[in-house]
């Protein structure tokens, strides 16, 4: 097993000054591949010029790819990013990789996979949902195994089903500070005004508290939580927490600075790297990622 998969959506990031690539997906199958491992990108496009584009664009960059061309249109998003360069995302639906085929090529895959990375986003729609589902309980299970669910919670597309099944099928969550508080309303007891409920794993929790609940209910290798400006965390089972301060940079967009740290933070870890070493590299290359334009920026050597 030596493939690593990013899973789900690959469309345009329609920004203010012109069309790029992106999708989470995408962007940690690219990043990941910057790290000499094998990354690979599931998704579907459309029978169109944008489509096209997109798999000869991974062609060039000798990214691997599992793309098949379906009956809808390449997806596309909206991105307006405010004074701060943050953005904000107007996402097409019923689009291409809304509807994701489960192939007997991707049933191959699968096991030939040692990491995995999807979201939330790809599972708003029933076909890319169960072929997000059928891929993980395809792939071959050992101790070294890592099902990452990067959430990516975007525009309301998501339901507690949808969240506690994947919180269910990874090994390892990513998190953002605003993420944490939208999964603790959505699965009861944060709201001060919320009578607290006995089972509830969030009632009267801080967020570190929270966070090991979390993994201790649904039995992650890690959490990873991470905090904008505030820095990042990385929770482990056995009670260890690493923390990473935020660089100060001068940023140009942060479109794909979360993905390259999952990215990079699952290539450290098939790469042999401690947890705090993982953590650390994450950090520097996301931190690089925000100072340049779009979601899929060369790395510097000196990075890797």
């Amino acid at each position: 097993m030596n493939k690593v998969v990013g899973m789900g959506e690959a469309l345009w990031d329609c920004l203010p000054d012109g069309r790029k690539l992106g999708g989470a997906p995408a962007n940690f199958a690219y990043h990941v591949s910057q790290f000499g491992l094998e990354g690979c990108v599931v998704s579907a496009v459309g029978a169109d010029l944008l489509g096209r584009e997109i798999t000869d664009i991974f062609t060039e960059k000798r990214l691997a790819w599992n793309i098949p061309t379906v009956e809808y249109p390449t997806g596309t998003v909206q991105v307006c990013l405010d004074c701060n360069g943050i953005p904000q995302y107007d996402i097409k639906e019923n689009v291409a990789w809304d509807n994701i085929p489960y192939t007997p090529a991707l049933a191959e895959l699968a096991k030939e996979t040692a990491a995995v990375c999807w979201g939330s986003l790809a599972q708003r729609n029933e076909v890319s949902r169960n072929t997000i589902n059928k891929f993980l309980d395809a792939m071959t299970a050992t101790e070294n195994t890592l099902k990452v669910f990067d959430i990516n919670l975007r525009q309301g597309f998501y339901t507690k089903d949808i969240i506690e099944q994947s919180f269910q099928k990874c090994n390892i969550l990513k998190i953002n500070d605003e993420e944490l508080v939208a999964i603790s309303r959505l699965f009861g007891g944060f709201e001060p005004s919320a009578e607290e409920n006995p089972e509830d794993i969030f009632c009267g929790l801080d967020f570190k508290e929270r966070c090991m609940a979390i993994l201790k209910k649904y039995d992650l290798k890690m959490l990873i939580l991470t905090c904008g400006v505030n820095g990042s965390y990385v929770f482990t089972p056995n009670g260890e927490i690493s923390f990473q301060g935020t660089p100060k940079v001068t940023v140009a967009d942060t479109v794909g600075a979360g993905d390259s740290f999952t990215a990079t933070f699952v290539a450290s870890l098939l790469l042999g790297k401690s947890v705090k070493e993982a953590h650390e590299r994450a950090v520097k290359v996301s931190a690089f990622v925000c100072t340049q334009n779009g979601a899929m920026p060369v790395i510097p050597e000196e990075m890797k």
